[in-house]
């Protein structure tokens, strides 16, 4: 049984604690559905990373972001059958909030092509050609701190 969004929990993560269910995420996303290889998935950056993971009311892990001290958003993945309901635009809000309170200036992220829209809406816009990430079309984007972000 599918919980319902409302009850979905966006938790601020350490990697040392929840390491297991951020890269069950990532793993199922990113290096099985979208065949990145597992080399250019894990770095050293994780450890020293914040990280948002969400969780059923089950606690089970369906969705992640790692979130970096220079104002960089990446590694935002949401598992294949909990897509298009609006977790991906909760947890870029969340994240984009978790910045906000660092008080950085610009916020950044290395986007899919395919999800630009989602990050156009929270008031990212491109900065860059498209270029190939790991076999996949990316853009550059940011926001700027001030912007407001999506509200759903």
């Amino acid at each position: 049984m599918i919980t319902p969004i409302h009850k979905l929990k966006i938790n601020h993560v350490q990697w040392s604690e929840y390491e297991k269910a951020l890269r069950t995420v990532r793993t199922t996303v990113f290096i099985e559905e979208q065949q990145v290889p597992v080399d250019l998935e894990w770095d050293e950056q994780d450890a020293s990373a914040q990280h948002l993971l969400v969780l059923t009311s089950t606690n089970e892990a369906i969705a992640c972001a790692r979130l970096l001290d220079n104002g960089s958003i990446g590694r935002m993945a949401v598992l294949k059958e909990w897509r298009g309901l609006g977790i991906g635009a909760k947890l870029l809000n969340k994240a984009i909030a978790f910045h906000r309170q660092q008080k950085i200036s610009v916020i950044t992220l290395s986007a899919q092509v395919h999800a630009i829209p989602l990050y156009q809406k929270a008031g990212f816009q491109v900065i860059s050609a498209p270029y190939l990430d790991a076999g996949i079309l990316h853009v550059d984007m940011q926001l700027m701190a001030n912007k407001k972000s999506i509200t759903n």
